[in-house]
């Protein structure tokens, strides 16, 4: 579809289908090949992010992609603006690989990609794969050859590009066309839903243009961002139905803090469970001087929270009332979260399926004893007045009673023994 032949009835949304997918039927996706990871098909939901250093001090950005992927950055994207980003950028791959860093890098490019590219063949060479953003590849009769010439890079170096619209570069050439039809027509759409048409087709006819050069369904993932929830729920399922393309999910200018979190979570969670979405990323405004590994941690407690991967063993822990006055469940929960965060690196080699996993810490006899016969391994610790003795379930059996000053630290040391039974004999993780 053009912007000649859309029409007003084209623009209005589906209705909705109430039946929801989940993880057990995700929308059947083209799978693209990025730098061995791959994005869509059968593949699980990739996590990914991006750098918010400047690409052309190597050893910062080298530092923020090595601990972007140790925290579970699949794939990380960074900057290329300029002559001196692109030159930085074998030089990055090259120490990241030497320090066993493989998560593949994909160039983020505006404005002058496809000079950077031709100028810059090490670089080209180098990324994994190429963010074309199609509101500012160019402007006028420079559009459709610089468009060709980035894409042409593509062919050249065998990688896949994503084509990422966003609202707040959308083509105006494109978005003028398709609100002056819609003023014309004798049913004219709300502007809201104009917008969202033509977000989608920027990025639809951008994969034509592309697949039309000779790009394979196999190298193109599509991304069309916003930020507000209904407007991305609203343009995503549109695209998931008028294509079969990989989708790279992502709430733009999300926020900072918990305001980013539930933004995207909220967004990101009705469209997976739809069965909508590839790969995603959880785009936040980090606090001044924060850790940028927060949004890879957020996509993974999305997707584990969801029941669509499992990244690191599981803490339930109550909420507390006035029947838990006592910090002593906090404290041990946040003690386990902490030992399994901080065991994961070596864990996931020694124990395959240690990442599924679940540990509760209870701090009644209200819920804790049922709550801690489904996980794994839990404990239920006394609540106010309660007798001060602590009932550990393992496999849904209870195993043990602990008492005394040193409760915390025997559960602990219950945990570890657990995870070396059970996910360390051959074949236990299967």
């Amino acid at each position: 579809m053009t912007a000649d032949t859309m029409t007003a009835d084209t623009m209005t949304s589906p209705t909705p289908d109430p039946a929801v997918a989940g993880p057990d039927a995700r929308r059947r996706s083209v799978a693209v090949d990025v730098g061995g990871v791959t994005v869509g098909g059968d593949a699980p939901i990739v996590v990914q992010s991006m750098t918010n250093t400047d690409t052309a001090d190597i050893e910062a950005t080298v530092a923020q992609v090595a601990a972007l992927a140790e925290a579970g950055s699949e794939i990380v994207r960074i900057t290329v603006d300029r002559p001196e980003a692109a030159r930085a950028v074998p030089h990055i791959r090259d120490r990241l690989r030497a320090a066993g860093v493989a998560a593949p890098l994909v160039g983020d490019f505006h404005y002058i990609g496809h000079t950077l590219l031709a100028e810059h063949p090490a670089c080209a060479e180098a990324l994994a794969k190429y963010r074309i953003n199609p509101g500012n590849v160019g402007f006028g009769e420079k559009k459709d050859r610089q468009f060709a010439a980035m894409i042409e890079t593509a062919l050249t170096y065998d990688k896949p590009v994503r084509i990422g619209v966003n609202w707040g570069s959308l083509d105006q050439a494109l978005l003028t066309s398709l609100m002056d039809r819609n003023a014309q027509s004798p049913t004219p759409v709300s502007a809201a839903a104009v917008l969202r048409e033509a977000i989608v087709q920027s990025a639809l006819l951008s994969a034509e243009r592309a697949e039309e050069l000779g790009l394979g369904r196999d190298r193109i993932i599509l991304s069309a961002k916003v930020s507000k929830v209904q407007d991305l729920v609203a343009v995503y399922r549109d695209l998931a139905q008028r294509s079969d393309h990989a989708l790279h999910l992502g709430l733009t200018e999300a926020g900072m803090g918990a305001k980013g979190i539930v933004a995207s979570s909220a967004a990101l969670a009705l469209l997976l469970q739809q069965g909508i979405g590839d790969t995603i990323r959880i785009s936040l405004t980090p606090e001044p001087g924060g850790d940028r590994t927060l949004e890879v941690r957020v996509a993974q407690d999305l997707l584990q929270t969801m029941g669509f991967r499992d990244f690191a063993p599981d803490v339930a822990a109550c909420p507390g009332c006035g029947r838990t006055t006592s910090t002593l469940f906090q404290e041990l929960a946040q003690r386990i979260r902490q030992d399994l965060d901080a065991a994961m690196p070596d864990w996931r080699a020694r124990y395959p399926g240690v990442e599924a996993m679940k540990v509760a810490v209870m701090g009644c006899i209200v819920n804790g004893p049922g709550e801690s016969k489904h996980a794994d391994i839990g404990i239920s610790l006394p609540g106010t007045g309660e007798s001060p003795a602590a009932p550990v379930f393992i496999d849904g059996k209870k195993a043990a009673t602990l008492r005394g000053a040193t409760i915390a630290e025997d559960f602990r040391a219950m945990v570890h023994a657990y995870v070396e039974r059970r996910f360390g004999q051959p074949g236990s993780g299967d």
